[in-house]
């Protein structure tokens, strides 16, 4: 193949951004049903996993993308605005997918045997109990709300062990290897699908376990991406928030629809205390607000990719993702208040959006006052 055919054909595949674009009508069209079923419809996980999500931070070795956190914030958010839950779903399998970068090369290898479509999900609270065995570790536990795990392949769990440091370590299992209990009953983000993991003495090859302390640190073994060489907690909370910020611009495009009248109205012509100008300022500082939210993920985002996430830089991506996630939800409160009964009506789009926004935003990786004495402590020197 000649140079300007490889770079025809490359010109010719989509990029993570324009496949989400593509499939967000998809995603908004099976939204009511995934609340429903309380997980994504097959055709929705299928549009998600073939737009690249599955593969987009898995190691190049393995056929991975080793992408960026801005590509996948900007992906992530255009999934968003049609359905929060698959966007969810899309930024839970492409980060879980990081992890496993942090495995020994042969447990990289085994995880993405089926290549980059391979769906990879992750409990990384220790939750259960890994003993010594021949070989591995003989894994016994539960784990609650691993997000998307209907769909996955592998999951990634954390146990504690007994050994020196955190005494807890990360094993990758088969999806052979555990059970699924159906315990996602929530009232927002429900079609994430967060369901609970249950492993009963389930083998685990040395291989394909990692100490937690290396995944925190974000220094995996051979790494040569930038994806591979972050701590965790300078990258979790943006690929948590991304989805929010889509699921807030999906508000605001349907609370303009439901008060378009009102918007449209001359000054003084409603009733009920509000007139024209209230509706104009609703709209105005309600954009300013999501376009400060993206700002500030946009910036961690950078940050991160560009390896500048130092102690400092990690606790201030915190703050910033929480503080975020926080105006978000804020937004959306205003904008259900604002929209009239009708907006509160079951199965109305805004306020399955703003149920949504608060679900996520309540994750403990984005609670603000956490992340806040994180930051304000080592900017004071004090930590």
């Amino acid at each position: 193949m000649t140079r300007d055919a490889a770079v025809a054909v490359a010109a010719a595949v989509p990029t993570l951004l324009e496949a989400a674009v593509a499939a967000a009508p998809l995603a908004a069209a099976h939204a009511e049903a995934a609340e429903a079923d309380r997980r994504l419809a097959q055709p929705v996980v299928d549009a998600i996993v073939a737009a690249g999500f599955s593969g987009h931070f898995a190691p190049a070795a393995q056929g991975g993308a080793a992408g960026t956190f801005a590509e996948l914030l900007d992906a992530t958010a255009a999934l968003g605005e049609g359905c929060a839950s698959a966007a969810w779903f899309a930024s839970v399998i492409a980060s879980a997918g990081r992890l496993t970068a942090y495995l020994p090369r042969e447990g990289r290898e085994g995880v993405w045997a089926k290549g980059p479509q391979t769906v990879v999900v992750a409990g990384l609270v220790p939750s259960g109990t890994a003993e010594r065995a021949p070989g591995g570790w003989r894994v016994t536990g539960s784990w609650n709300y691993v997000s998307a795990v209907d769909f996955s392949d592998w999951t990634l769990l954390a146990a504690r062990t007994g050994e020196e440091g955190t005494g807890v370590r990360v094993l990758a299992v088969p999806r052979t290897d555990y059970a699924i209990s159906e315990t996602w009953q929530v009232i927002g983000m429900r079609g994430t699908g967060s369901n609970t993991v249950v492993l009963d003495e389930a083998l685990v090859p040395d291989a394909f376990t990692v100490p937690l302390d290396v995944l925190l640190a974000g220094l995996a073994p051979e790494a040569e991406a930038a994806c591979h060489r972050v701590p965790i907690k300078a990258a979790n909370g943006v690929t948590l928030a991304g989805p929010l910020l889509g699921a807030t611009r999906g508000a605001l495009r349907r609370w303009r629809e439901l008060v378009a009248a009102k918007l449209a109205a001359p000054a003084g012509a409603i009733s009920g205390g509000s007139d024209h100008g209230t509706f104009e300022q609703l709209l105005a500082r309600a954009e300013g607000e999501t376009d400060a939210a993206g700002l500030l993920l946009e910036r961690v985002a950078r940050t991160t990719d560009s390896g500048a996430a130092d102690a400092l830089g990690t606790a201030r991506n915190g703050r910033d993702c929480a503080l975020a996630a926080e105006m978000l939800a804020t937004v959306t409160d205003r904008l259900l208040r604002s929209a009239g009964t009708r907006a509160q009506a079951e199965g109305e789009e805004l306020q399955r959006r703003w149920r949504d926004v608060n679900c996520g935003a309540g994750h403990s990786g984005l609670q603000f006052p956490a992340a806040a004495g994180a930051y304000a402590r080592l900017l004071n020197g004090s930590a």
